[in-house]
């Protein structure tokens, strides 16, 4: 006999502002509990010195999250010149530091160096996996971490403001696996002065925006007044952004579910190829790959118990 799995069976994503010094993780358990779901995950780690828009996966949309991962993150952000630091924020100790203050001009000159597809080395302070350890553990134990370049997109990078000499304000539009720290430890090498990131702010993954989140506090006030709290959920669906969305009938639904391939009916059928997923009834039954005509499922949903 199966066990009863326990919790209630949401599913859904919800955007999350997270608030500041709070681990993604600990975020995904509060979460979990406000709305004792079964299971829950997030589309990428937000820092703990970090706010803004934390995806969070609920049931069946965990099986969306890498789409989610995948999509274009907005970031605003702070560097105070001068000092840069082990952690290239404000919570590590100072490890260089350099004289003078650059001009906007300066700056200005030096943004199309950061833009497009650059490499990147990583901070020493990051979740990537050394021998099977994150660096930021290995880098708290006081090893040294080398972390090697990689090829990073940033789409756009753009001086908002210069409140004084000592901070820059930007908005980066960017890609998977792009660091902001790293980018103003590298602004600041480049213009001589060092630096690091004092603020910063994730206003968008993917579709998921700043306009459309809630607080912790939203969320624990709804669950004391006794609110039912799908109200809070977006659909399953809504992480896989542009791909090709395929209404089916209830029967080929019932195909798609137990992995069985079907057929793209309509005029457009022979043309169609690449991933997909199918709705039907208003619901999401599965992803999948359209080749030679045909729909074949490589993830199903189940929203039951």
């Amino acid at each position: 006999m199966a066990r009863r799995k326990k919790g209630n069976a949401v599913h859904g994503w919800l955007v999350l502002d997270k608030p500041f010094e709070m681990t993604s993780t600990r975020a995904v358990g509060i979460l979990k509990r406000l709305f004792n779901a079964q299971k829950v995950g997030h589309a990428g780690t937000l820092d703990p010195l970090a706010t803004g828009i934390l995806p969070i996966a609920f049931g069946e949309a965990t099986k969306t999250v890498s789409f989610a991962v995948d999509g274009e993150k907005v970031y605003r952000f702070a560097v105070r010149w001068g000092t840069e630091t082990a952690t290239d924020d404000a919570e590590g100790q100072v490890v260089a530091t350099g004289e003078g203050r650059p001009t906007v001009a300066d700056i200005e000159a030096l943004l199309p160096r950061f833009t497009g597809e650059i490499m990147q080395v990583p901070p020493q302070f990051s979740a990537i996996k050394v021998d099977g350890e994150r660096a930021y553990a290995l880098a708290r134990d006081g090893e040294e971490v080398t972390l090697e370049a990689r090829p990073v997109v940033i789409d756009e990078l753009r001086l908002l403001e210069m409140p004084n000499e000592d901070v820059a304000i930007f908005e980066a539009r960017c890609g998977k696996g792009t660091y902001v720290r790293a980018i103003a430890r590298d602004m600041g090498r480049a213009l001589g002065c060092r630096g690091h990131v004092i603020e910063l702010r994730r206003m968008r993954v993917g579709p998921f925006a700043e306009e459309e989140s809630f607080s912790l506090e939203e969320i624990e006030e709804a669950v004391e007044a006794g609110e039912d709290l799908s109200a809070f959920l977006r659909p399953v669906e809504m992480a896989l952004g542009e791909i090709l969305e395929i209404n089916v009938s209830p029967s080929d639904a019932a195909d798609l579910v137990q992995g069985r391939s079907i057929l793209i009916r309509g005029r457009d059928a022979p043309v169609l190829g690449g991933v997909a997923y199918a709705i039907s009834k208003g619901q999401i039954v599965a992803l999948g790959e359209i080749e030679k005509g045909a729909l074949h499922p490589t993830r199903v949903f189940n929203f039951g118990g």
